[in-house]
């Protein structure tokens, strides 16, 4: 990668910030909408949830329009998020997964993402994301071949949907999932057949978490199949959010990386769980957000 500054190379476009709603589950939705444009964002990441645009409640194509014109009218663009923990069980954990030994619970899974892809199409939003869930109590070693065989099907109706509508289906690798790394992206990928409409859930937070190279690293190894971002600070080896500035990462060389790799989608930041402090965490992330990018472009990445 060359800096922004050498001459004849073009300068990136300046990067899409955008907030989750799961880290403003005491705003209404309105509220959260116009919150996030008075303070600068360029996005929303809109987790389907009970308080915010229910998937399962009725009329949701008419309650989708309300939402887009509000965003239309708020300038805001709009990734969909499907990580809500109760949304379909509400008492187990992000139950059912795509992994259920119980095909009928497998199958509110995938009605829940297919409802999202409508959501998306109906909203212009370019990405679903979406995880594989962890493995089923019991199942290791060669059972975990049944839950790969199982993801792969689960998801193929899926696919088919997200390309119909033009709409990228971005699974994210989660800590303790059996999709957990950006290797077990490209196993399903593989699986899959390589379909045009399935990409990647950058989270930057994961890479430090897990993944053996840097984050910044990570983002040029994944930025081929990269159609939605999240990000938030994190420790090596600890599955926990963290506001910027509490973790490790050196942030402006990953965002000069996205910014090298024409990522054009939203960088949105998560931190589900500091709701009770979200409208100045909103604030004080754009501002971090901001000042790294402008350390990056200033400063330049040669690698």
């Amino acid at each position: 990668m060359s800096r922004t500054g050498d001459p004849g190379r073009p300068t990136p476009e300046p990067l899409r910030f955008a907030y989750g709603t799961n880290g403003l589950t005491d705003l209404r939705l309105s509220d959260a909408l116009a919150l996030l444009a008075d303070l600068g964002y360029d996005g929303v990441s809109l987790t389907l949830d009970h308080m915010h645009l229910d998937p399962l409640a009725p009329d949701l194509a008419a309650r989708t329009r309300r939402v887009g014109r509000e965003l239309e009218r708020r300038g805001l663009g709009v990734a969909i998020e499907t990580g809500a923990r109760y949304v379909l069980d509400a008492r187990r954990k992000h139950h059912p997964t795509l992994l259920d030994p119980d095909p009928e619970a497998r199958g509110a899974r995938v009605d829940l993402l297919l409802r999202a892809v409508r959501v998306a199409g109906d909203l212009g939003a370019p990405a679903v994301h979406f995880f594989s869930g962890v493995l089923p109590p019991g199942e290791s070693g060669e059972s975990a071949e049944t839950a790969w065989r199982r993801l792969a099907d689960a998801l193929g109706p899926v696919v088919v949907a997200a390309g119909a509508v033009g709409v990228s289906l971005a699974i994210e690798p989660e800590p303790g999932h059996l999709l957990a790394d950006l290797a077990g992206f490209h196993r399903l990928r593989t699986a899959l057949g390589d379909p045009a409409a399935l990409g990647l859930t950058l989270d930057i937070g994961h890479c430090q978490c897990l993944e053996p190279d840097p984050p910044a690293e990570c983002v040029r190894a994944a930025a081929p199949w990269v159609r939605h971002v999240q990000i938030e600070d994190m420790r090596r080896g600890v599955h926990e959010h963290l506001p910027f500035g509490e973790g490790e990462i050196d942030f402006p060389p990953v965002l000069e990386a996205l910014r090298a790799a024409g990522y054009r989608g939203l960088v949105g930041v998560e931190l589900p769980r500091h709701s009770h402090a979200g409208p100045e965490l909103a604030r004080a992330s754009l501002r971090f957000l901001k000042d790294a990018e402008r350390a990056a472009s200033e400063g330049g990445v040669r690698c």
